[in-house]
């Protein structure tokens, strides 16, 4: 199981999705955590490692928690993404790990992992994303 966490950020019916270098999948934003983090610290690390801006801690909700076959990876290896809302500070851009930043939609629903597509289908269904 590959336990990652996520940042969920819908603006306008788009959700913001990163492209890593030489990966051909959009990914939500996050990462993996480092041994003693809290769910919190890696989510604040991770966004500012892949995005140049500061999540505010106070400001983070839970936002779900979701698992499908890990995109790239052996049949039967799964990942585990727990996903938060959260406001930030700063100008969202690329750092030099992310090739790409876009603002999705639902019909981008195929250029996602197996995992974001859940998440995708789960904010469509709720009238969060267009």
């Amino acid at each position: 199981m590959i336990d990652k966490i996520a940042w969920i950020h819908v603006m306008d019916g788009r959700i913001l999705a990163a492209r890593s270098r030489g990966k051909d999948r959009f990914y939500l934003p996050g990462g993996k955590r480092e041994p003693g983090e809290s769910d919190v610290e890696t989510l604040v690390r991770e966004i500012r490692e892949e995005l140049d801006v500061a999540i505010t801690p106070e400001s983070v909700v839970a936002a779900g928690t979701f698992e499908a076959q890990a995109h790239g990876h052996a049949a039967g290896t799964r990942v585990r993404m727990t996903c938060y809302t959260a406001e930030y500070r700063g100008t969202l851009e690329a750092s030099s790990e992310i090739e790409e930043v876009a603002w999705l939609g639902y019909a981008d629903h195929d250029r996602v992992s197996a995992v974001d597509k859940l998440i995708f289908d789960h904010l469509h269904a709720t009238g969060q994303l267009a």
